[in-house]
């Protein structure tokens, strides 16, 4: 039982991504194309979409992750499924601490 327990753990930490520490520089200079929607400073100024300054870089990359998969389907998930689909797990990690880097606008 203790075998079928481990494997069955052990199968499911596979199937999610690995969280890896981001670059903020490099982040900061992948973040062009999410302005348009998240703000320069991470604040959106449409209430459809989230801000994302101060988020939690652990949440930011499994989100980012899910709509890449296709996971997430509610609100703008298409939108953000195309912008994820050409990013690279490094890109995502990157993104992530970036604006979790940032300071929450109130």
């Amino acid at each position: 039982m203790r075998i079928v327990i481990g494997v069955a753990l052990l199968l499911g930490l596979a199937s999610e991504p690995v969280l890896a520490e981001g670059n903020i520089e490099k982040g900061q200079s992948k973040a062009a194309s999410c302005v348009a929607c998240h703000g320069v400073s991470g604040k959106a100024a449409n209430p459809i979409y989230p801000n994302l300054a101060g988020q939690n870089d652990a949440y930011l990359e499994l989100a980012m992750h899910a709509y890449k998969k296709g996971e997430r389907s509610a609100g703008q998930a298409g939108v953000m499924q195309a912008f994820t689909s050409s990013l690279t797990d490094e890109d995502i990690s990157d993104l992530a601490a970036y604006y979790a880097s940032l300071t929450p606008l109130k």
